[in-house]
């Protein structure tokens, strides 16, 4: 069974699509590069798949359940935009997701953290790109059944990108699945084995990334520069 499936999910934001007709489905153990430019759709449709929007048309199921607070406990979602108090220190961080979530794994949690030496600092003191991981940590941290990212390693630098992507590699639930959103192909091509293409909030390929590479005779980088001419 599907972990995420859309059928016919539109989204309008007053006369403007920003989702057209999505039919996806999602299955456990994959990780899955939802790809496109800015403006294309990516994070409207995270969105609606962990409850924050509401689509026009069509549905979102996670584990064939519509996005209600039983969804919401099998599903860890890392937004675009910062989300964490920066006057609280990261210990005092890591307690509240640890209390607040029941899947939440401290030891692993503590693991990630463990070489950072930034337990006892206060958010408003770390660099973004370590703001950022401390946020991937947390989100990769919950036992959910379906990882949400969106856009993890924009506006970092390589190091902290390759940071971000061996955290998650690393710690997501084996059982689970992961939709990476994302721009900045040639940092993730390695780690997906399914690849989305969303261009002006339609689906344009929908395909493993090994059948992708077999059928196009090039990179997923460069069949992305093709399909959308960057």
């Amino acid at each position: 069974m599907a972990i995420l499936e859309c059928k016919g999910l539109t989204k309008k934001y007053g006369a403007k699509e920003a989702l057209r007709q999505i039919d996806l489905q999602i299955e456990p153990g994959r990780i899955v590069g939802l790809l496109g430019p800015n403006g294309s759709g990516k994070s409207t449709l995270l969105k609606i798949c962990t409850g924050l929007l509401t689509p026009t048309k069509g549905a979102a199921h996670i584990d064939g359940r519509k996005p209600d607070s039983k969804t919401k406990a099998i599903v860890s979602y890392l937004p675009e935009v910062p989300y964490l108090n920066d006057w609280m220190k990261v210990s005092d961080i890591v307690a509240f997701f640890h209390d607040f979530y029941s899947d939440f794994n401290l030891k692993k949690a503590l693991d990630m953290l463990n070489n950072l030496s930034i337990e006892n600092q206060a958010l408003k003191t770390l660099s973004k790109g370590t703001k950022e991981k401390v946020q991937l940590v947390l989100v990769m941290a919950r036992e959910a059944k379906l990882y949400l990212l969106d856009e993890p390693i924009g506006g970092v630098d390589p190091a902290a990108r390759d940071y971000i992507l061996n955290t998650i590699i690393r710690n997501y639930n084996p059982e689970a699945a992961v939709v990476l959103s994302t721009h900045l192909i040639t940092d993730i091509e390695q780690v997906l084995d399914d690849v989305v293409f969303l261009k002006d909030g339609e689906i344009v390929l929908d395909c493993p990334v090994d059948e992708l590479r077999e059928s196009k005779g090039m990179s997923v980088d460069a069949y992305f520069r093709e399909v959308f001419k960057c």
